[in-house]
């Protein structure tokens, strides 16, 4: 199943905080019913590709309603060969750290 990492950086704010902006997004991501990892620089979802891309143009129309510029970043990880997700990602590369 793809994985997509979203980043999204409102531009020319008050505040140097953005966690507002964060906060949507996973709201808008649950309301979808995804699967979804926070981490400190980007979120990241997982799901069919098509809705990836439709919850990842949601929340960056979401950031712009209350920001007048934003810059969002994606990264899509779509391996064809066998199936994968977010925790078998994560496990891979704990156990060969150990």
């Amino acid at each position: 199943m793809p994985i997509l990492g979203i980043s999204i950086n409102p531009i020319g704010t008050k505040s140097a905080s953005f966690s507002s902006v964060v906060t949507n997004a996973v709201q808008t991501i649950e309301q979808r019913g995804l699967k979804y990892q926070i981490t400190p620089t980007e979120t990241i979802i997982e799901g069919e590709l098509d809705e990836l891309l439709e919850v990842a143009k949601e929340i960056h129309e979401n950031a712009l309603s209350s920001n007048t510029r934003v810059i969002t970043n994606i990264t899509i990880d779509d391996r064809r060969d066998k199936e994968m997700n977010i925790e078998e990602q994560v496990d891979i590369v704990t156990q060969s750290l150990h």
